[in-house]
């Protein structure tokens, strides 16, 4: 077995061990100083008022984790503080009520770190500054898709998780252990949390958890290489996010239908049009645990086939689903 396999698995233990010791101290935080997410029965369903903040227990447990297994080089200090940066936006907007806007201009300012540092997507066929303009759209897309999937108990959580350990294999067959390791570390901070955020939850991660959530893996998708065996693999991210963007894409599309700000929040994510079909919490975000890993698989796999005809056919064919998905879902409830 290759030692970076063993190294990477302690690692995720060690993150995982850390989530489920310090999870409880940051719910046992939140519930002092009353910082609850409070049910509206529109889009918050849940019976009670639950504690924010599980994101700060995420941050601490990767962070913990990954200071005891090597030292930080410039991409990752870059990535570790523009999430940083993240993280303070989404946790003042946890503890207040920050515009729109102002969680905007936050995010573009840790985009802005992370490109300073060097940090965006490179492909040959691409000039700079539109890769740069890309990297940029990226990273704000995916951070906001995890923010905006998080409508249900473990549901980004669980996504998240598992796009982590999807971009660790992907790091790891790039050759890239320190990524391979933080992909890992993630993942294991997020197993952890689930413990206490999977149906019924007992703490959410908050938009300090989310945002910074779905920056990490967005930087993780911009630091891997896909086309190395075939020029169509630049497309195996978008797949591995597939839950996430999906969602955040068919609830902006289906908002400016109905003539609503994208910025407003209205029922039209999948996870309650599931629900709302009878299905229970559970059996939704198992069944989005179950695409995503088949995603993650098929995006891992077009990085990896050598065949220009199935590679085609593979990225032709989910497109059509998503549309035919998104089409049946404008349809729910209507």
């Amino acid at each position: 077995m290759d030692p970076s396999l063993l190294y990477g698995g302690l690692i995720f233990l060690l993150s995982f061990l850390l989530a489920l010791y310090l999870t409880p101290i940051v719910r046992r935080g939140a519930l002092r100083f009353g910082i609850m997410d409070v049910p509206d029965q529109r889009l918050k369903r849940h019976r009670e008022p639950i504690p924010y903040l599980g994101g700060i227990a995420v941050y601490f447990s990767y962070l913990l984790a990954l200071s005891a297994s090597f030292p930080f080089d410039g991409e990752v200090l870059a990535l570790l503080l523009s999430g940083t940066v993240v993280l303070l936006i989404g946790l003042l907007d946890d503890l207040g009520s920050l515009p729109p806007a102002v969680k905007l201009l936050g995010q573009l300012f840790a985009v802005f770190v992370l490109l300073r540092a060097g940090v965006f997507i490179k492909l040959t066929f691409l000039p700079q500054g539109v890769a740069i303009a890309l990297t940029a759209l990226w990273l704000i897309l995916v951070t906001n898709a995890f923010n905006i999937i998080d409508v249900m108990d473990g549901l980004a959580t669980g996504t998240g998780a598992i796009a982590s350990l999807g971009f660790a294999v992907v790091a790891f067959l790039n050759g890239r252990v320190e990524m391979m390791l933080m992909a890992l570390a993630l993942g294991g901070a997020l197993s952890g949390f689930l413990r206490y955020n999977f149906t019924p939850a007992r703490i959410f991660l908050g938009d300090a958890g989310s945002l910074f959530l779905g920056f990490m893996v967005g930087g993780f998708a911009v630091l891997g290489s896909y086309t190395g065996k075939n020029p169509l693999g630049f497309f195996a991210p978008v797949i591995i996010l597939g839950v996430p963007l999906f969602d955040t894409l068919s609830v902006i599309w289906a908002r400016l239908r109905k003539g609503l700000s994208p910025f407003r929040g209205s029922p039209d994510h999948f996870a309650l049009k599931l629900q709302g079909l009878g299905l229970s919490v559970p059996k939704v975000v198992l069944l989005s645990y179950g695409v995503s890993v088949s995603l993650t698989f098929l995006g891992i796999l077009l990085m990896e086939t050598t065949s220009s005809g199935f590679a085609i056919g593979l990225c032709g064919g989910l497109l059509i689903l998503g549309l035919v998905g998104t089409e049946a879902l404008r349809r729910v409830g209507e």
